[in-house]
C-alpha cells in the first residue's frame, strides 16, 4: 500500500505505540493502516466415523490441513465454519466445540478453530484436490508438517478429548 485509502496522499512510515506503521502524512487526514489479523476459521470435520482433512488444489501434494476459509463481515466464527463445511464439503453440521484460536503471523491471520459434526452427501467443490478420512488415532499419527498450526489444533483437540 503506498497511498491512503482515505485521501490519496502518499503514505509514510511512522512510530505509533512502538510499532512502526503505515500513515497519511497529511496528519489532518489521520489515516493509520492497522493492519490488524484477519479472522480465519478451521473445521475440524468429524463426518460418518472418521475426520475429514483435505489438500487444497493450489497445495503441493501430500499437504493437508482442516477445512478453512475467512470469517466474512457481519458474520459469527461460528456460522462462519459452517458455511465453510458445506461450500468446500457440502455438508450440514453443528459445531461440536471450539478448539482454539491461534496467531499465524506468517499470514496475519488469528485462526479460530471448532469441531464440526456434519452429514450430508460428500462433495467437494473446486478449492479441494482431494481429502483423507482418518479415525482419531490416524488422525493423532498424521504428520501435518510443515503446517504447524495444525498440528497444535489437532494437539489441543487430542487435550479436550481427554478431558
Amino acid at each position: 500500500m503506498k497511498f491512503c485509502p482515505t485521501c490519496g496522499n502518499r503514505l509514510i512510515s511512522k512510530l505509533i505505540d512502538d510499532t512502526t506503521r503505515l500513515t497519511c502524512k497529511d496528519e489532518a487526514c489521520g489515516f493509520i493502516f492497522w493492519n490488524n489479523p484477519v479472522p480465519v476459521v478451521a473445521a475440524l470435520v468429524f463426518y460418518q466415523g472418521q475426520y475429514i482433512i483435505a489438500r487444497n488444489a493450489a497445495w503441493p501434494k501430500n499437504i493437508y490441513s482442516l477445512i478453512t476459509g475467512y470469517l466474512e463481515q457481519g458474520e459469527n466464527p461460528e456460522k462462519a465454519v459452517l458455511r465453510e463445511a458445506k461450500e468446500e464439503l457440502g455438508l450440514e453440521g453443528h459445531v461440536h466445540h471450539f478448539i482454539g484460536n491461534y496467531n499465524f503471523s506468517e499470514k496475519n491471520q488469528l485462526i479460530i478453530a471448532y469441531e464440526v459434526h456434519a452429514t450430508g452427501d460428500l462433495k467437494l467443490n473446486h478449492e479441494l484436490a482431494e481429502i483423507k478420512h482418518l479415525t482419531p488415532d490416524e488422525l493423532l499419527q498424521y504428520d501435518f508438517h510443515p503446517l504447524y498450526i495444525t498440528e497444535k489444533i489437532i494437539r489441543d483437540w487430542q487435550n479436550h478429548e481427554q478431558d
